[in-house]
């Protein structure tokens, strides 16, 4: 033992004497503490912690399980080793033992800094497993935080890397406020935004969203702090700021989606000539139809009424009330969505006259599927309509829609078919 003692005395003796070589062999002893405390941390803190992290939930989950949260806080041991050695290592000038110290000091801050966020990341992940997280997601109040801790971060750096306090600087930026107000500007409109949308539950993940003026249509797949992620229907994907939803007008479908049914409001264009009072027979073989047989036997009842109190007038067929054929169509079409399957019975239905127009007498039907799904609700709408344009003959209504090409070419046959020739051939034959 007494040889070995002897030994390093007269290994550092000789160090002594040579200072370049003393210097050299101090940085290397540094560097392997270093290395050592950093191994030892990583070991025995970082593995323990991961062991005991893995045996609990969280430490289950395979994205928790890869963060590096624990990973960057051992790499502040080496950086505090090397700040707190370096200035033990023998004829090493004070300006560098500066510079190395600052620059592990400001090495130590990034470290903690980029821990922090990763922290706040696996609190964003734990907080978006929870079942009604998507509802007031916090993605974006967890990157505000980041941008904070970055900010923190970069004056604490520059403090120390030039070897002042960090409150001479925070004195500075009161004049760079003007100009820091005009670089974030969107950060801070969005933080606004992000805020007012949390807290008026004014557009959720998941939420079927109409956005005309930015042609986005579809369903909102991510809420952060500077854009809303809609992905269309064509499965396309428009990505809206977030200050845009609070600005613009949108659609919101929500609404539909959690009443449990979908509107139809849609118009039969009927041909006007075709409106007219039934007769006797006609009546009689309506009559037939299951929904209307009730709806005829009291309407006629209350019309023979009426028209008996006229007494002699009633004997004129132009002062009597009479069934007429789109009334009855009418009648027809409510008890069809009554005794309709897809129709939802709690809500409003009804069918109703619009203001003719030149096109036609439009017929609204107006109710509510009992689904809110698109491909059920318009197969719904289209079985409904299939049906009441294949019946409308029956009441001897026509559809109107614009004359056609075979239209016209049919009205040209007929007239020539007709005997008709035109005002040139009859002067030719003259």
């Amino acid at each position: 033992m007494d040889d070995v003692i002897t030994v390093v005395t007269d290994s550092l003796q000789w160090l002594e004497q040579h200072p370049d070589l003393h210097m050299a062999a101090g940085l290397f002893v540094l560097l392997i503490v270093a290395w050592f405390g950093n191994a030892v941390v990583k070991r025995l803190l970082v593995r323990g912690l991961m062991r005991a992290l893995r045996a609990s939930p969280l430490g289950r989950d395979e994205t928790l399980s890869k963060n590096t949260v624990i990973a960057r806080i051992a790499n502040v041991i080496p950086a505090l080793i090397i700040a707190v050695g370096i200035a033990h290592v023998p004829n090493l000038p004070d300006v560098l033992i500066a510079i190395i110290q600052n620059v592990a000091n400001a090495f130590v801050v990034l470290t903690v800094a980029l821990a922090i966020v990763n922290a706040l990341t696996v609190i964003n992940t734990i907080y978006e497993k929870r079942p009604g997280a998507h509802l007031k997601p916090i993605k974006g109040y967890i990157q505000v935080l980041k941008i904070v801790v970055y900010v923190v971060a970069a004056i604490l750096i520059i403090a120390t890397l030039i070897d002042r306090s960090p409150v001479i600087l925070l004195s500075g930026l009161g004049a760079m406020a003007a100009v820091l107000m005009l670089v974030f500007q969107d950060t801070l409109l969005s933080l606004v935004a992000s805020m007012q949308i949390s807290s008026n539950d004014i557009v959720r993940v998941g939420d079927w969203v109409e956005m005309p003026s930015l042609n986005a249509d579809g369903d909102v797949i991510d809420i952060a702090l500077h854009t809303i992620k809609v992905q269309n229907w064509d499965k396309t994907i428009t990505t809206i700021p977030t200050r845009r939803f609070i600005t613009d007008s949108f659609k919101n479908w929500r609404g539909m989606q959690e009443s449990g049914g979908r509107r139809i409001m849609r118009n039969l264009l009927l041909d006007q000539q075709s409106i007219g009072f039934l007769e006797p027979e006609e009546k009689e073989r309506l009559s037939q139809f299951r929904l209307l047989r009730d709806y005829l036997a009291t309407k006629q009842k209350d019309i023979d009424e009426w028209n008996a109190s006229l007494e002699d007038d009633g004997k004129v067929p132009i002062n009597t009330r009479r069934i007429t054929n789109l009334g009855t169509f009418r009648a027809y079409v409510l008890n069809y969505l009554k005794n309709h399957p897809g129709i939802h019975q709690e809500m409003t239905m009804m069918v109703r006259q619009l203001s003719p127009t030149s096109d036609g007498l439009p017929l609204q039907v107006y109710g509510f599927t009992n689904t809110v799904a698109w491909v059920e609700y318009e197969a719904i709408q289209s079985d409904i309509f299939d049906h009441l344009l294949s019946i409308l003959p029956e009441f001897g209504l026509r559809a109107y829609q614009h004359p056609s090409g075979l239209d016209v070419r049919e009205l040209g046959e007929r007239i020539r078919g007709s005997g008709f020739t035109s005002l040139k051939e009859s002067s030719a034959d003259e």
